[in-house]
């Protein structure tokens, strides 16, 4: 199964580019990860990767703990899935034919984060579920 992530915007700061990258390399040593950087939100719909479920990062979204998250990855995981793509809005979050096309909408929580955070959240958070499946010790309860 591949992640890939599709997200509106650049990092700019510098320390969220090396958070990124650090959760990029940790959860790519579990699973295959593609990044892609898009500039508008428009694009997200030709970026997508063939035979992918659909997750949408939405405030309005499903709130998952760590432990549920890796539950649903592991599902995936087991089932012969091809992969997700989790999308990541610009300021202004994803446009609603895009949410109405995702199969599952997932909120980070119910705080107003900068997108640049959501993507360092969601890699961190994905590394953790990944690390809960595989029975390591990255995750307490």
């Amino acid at each position: 199964m591949k992640l890939t992530v599709l997200a509106v915007g650049k990092l700019r700061e510098s320390w969220v580019r090396d958070g990124c990258s650090e959760y990029e390399k940790r959860v790519r040593a579990r699973l295959p990860l593609e990044v892609m950087e898009l500039k508008t939100a428009g694009e997200i719909s030709r970026r997508l990767p063939p035979r992918a479920e659909v997750w949408a990062l939405d405030e309005r979204g499903r709130e998952w703990s760590s432990t549920e998250l890796a539950e649903e990855l592991r599902r995936r995981m087991s089932s012969g899935s091809q992969g997700i793509a989790l999308l990541i809005g610009g300021a202004d979050g994803l446009p609603e034919e895009v949410l109405k096309g995702a199969q599952i909408r997932w909120s980070l929580g119910r705080l107003t984060l900068p997108h640049r955070l959501v993507r360092l959240l969601l890699l961190e958070q994905l590394y953790r579920a990944l690390s809960i499946v595989r029975g390591e010790p990255y995750h307490r309860e």
